[in-house]
């Protein structure tokens, strides 16, 4: 569920005359995602997407956020574009939250998705680390190696109550991950979240990317094992070779990886598995009863975690010199 924060009509009609979208025609909130409040809105000009910032968002990050949206779509990467209010601001105030509106980007996030479909999430997560080139502010990644620590000091007691030993496990991991953490690979900007409800399609063609509320500066090639954490796991557990090979040959056709990316890829999708692993458990640990959140279980990701141990090279992920495509 993704709507915590109610709207009025009549406060949600004061707050588009600020913007040139017309009358407002209807609006429902959207039950996904679960950092902000979401609605769909359509107007006598067209469908668009209002957001309401809540408590987890810093409102010192917004306009990086947002000025990421500009920028990507400047440079031609599909995705939501903030509107700017007619005195110029992107943002404005509804029901006491940071609120903007956001284009509405047509498509469809894929529950099931296959091969073809790793391959364009691949391209596109290439395409959107070289369009973020040149953006002017930058913002830490608070969920990278210097994040973990702290997170799991809040949950390590606890830890063992999803499966005994887990504290053990994710100590010495913890351990392992700081000492060999790189620091000398190449750096931009990455989207940090980019689960399939994070990427639209429109039949077998990839219509956007959505949802750059955990973008930040890291290692692009940490993003990249995060889409294979993310893409490339079927239900059962079992790592899928051909949709790992077609991601990346997707993201190489491209953006070639460096041979310094190759070598990581394995420790990098262990560090991104395990920073998915600490965020569920903290919040399986502490979301209370009958919250409106669905918890996500954990161990999905400490399963994950386990298989990346057992990986010598980025060729057991599937990764094959890719040509660049026509």
């Amino acid at each position: 569920m993704a709507v915590y924060t109610d709207i009025s009509e009549d406060d949600l009609k004061r707050f588009l005359a600020a913007y040139e979208v017309g009358e407002l025609t209807s609006y429902k909130g959207i039950a996904e995602g679960v950092e902000n409040s979401n609605f769909l809105l359509h107007t006598t000009t067209g469908a668009f997407i209002l957001t309401l910032y809540e408590k987890r968002v810093d409102p010192g990050d917004l306009p990086f956020f947002l000025g990421l949206m500009q920028h990507l779509a400047d440079r031609g990467l599909n995705c939501p574009l903030p509107l700017a209010r007619t005195d110029g601001a992107l943002l404005g105030t509804l029901s006491g939250r940071p609120a903007a509106m956001i284009t509405f980007l047509e498509g469809m996030w894929l529950r099931k998705p296959e091969a073809a479909h790793c391959r364009e999430v691949g391209r596109a997560l290439a395409e959107m680390h070289v369009a973020g080139e040149g953006f002017a502010l930058s913002r830490e990644n608070a969920l990278s190696v210097s994040g973990w620590r702290p997170l799991w000091d809040k949950a390590k007691d606890r830890a063992d109550e999803v499966q005994p030993g887990v504290a053990a496990e994710i100590a010495a991991e913890l351990d392992h991950l700081e000492a060999n953490w790189p620091s000398d690979l190449p750096a931009g900007v990455i989207h940090a979240d980019l689960f399939p409800d994070n990427v639209f399609f429109l039949g077998e063609n990839l219509s956007g990317l959505i949802d750059f509320y955990f973008a930040c500066n890291d290692l692009l090639a940490y993003d990249v094992s995060i889409c294979l954490n993310a893409w490339c796991f079927e239900k059962d557990g079992a790592f899928n070779m051909t949709k790992g090979m077609a991601l990346l040959s997707g993201y190489q056709s491209v953006r070639p990886l460096t041979a310094g990316e190759i070598a990581a890829l394995p420790l990098l999708a262990r560090g991104s598995a395990l920073r998915f692993f600490l965020t569920r458990l903290y919040d399986w640990l502490t979301t209370p009863a009958g919250a409106l959140v669905v918890k996500k279980d954990p161990l999905e990701y400490l399963r994950k975690l386990q298989f990346h141990r057992s990986v010598n090279t980025a060729l057991e992920y599937g990764l094959t010199i890719s040509e660049p495509d026509a």
